[in-house]
């Protein structure tokens, strides 16, 4: 599994990393840094968990 993060579409509004605070870090530009872009498969629900969390739709998973 990959973390894709469209940061064209972020606004940094940090759901994601509320959500997975060990996956996403909104940078002082205010835009999302994804920490370990490919997670184990163990950390798939709570990363399912951050990706819709985010109301612009500016991360996915891939895989």
């Amino acid at each position: 599994m990959r973390i894709v993060a469209d940061l064209g579409k972020c606004e940094g509004l940090g759901m994601c990393e509320a959500m997975a605070p060990d996956f996403f870090e909104v940078d002082e530009d205010g835009v999302v840094e994804v920490l370990d872009a490919e997670p184990g498969e163990e950390h798939r629900a709570d990363l399912t968990a951050a990706v819709d969390a985010c109301p612009v739709l500016a991360l996915a998973l891939q895989g």
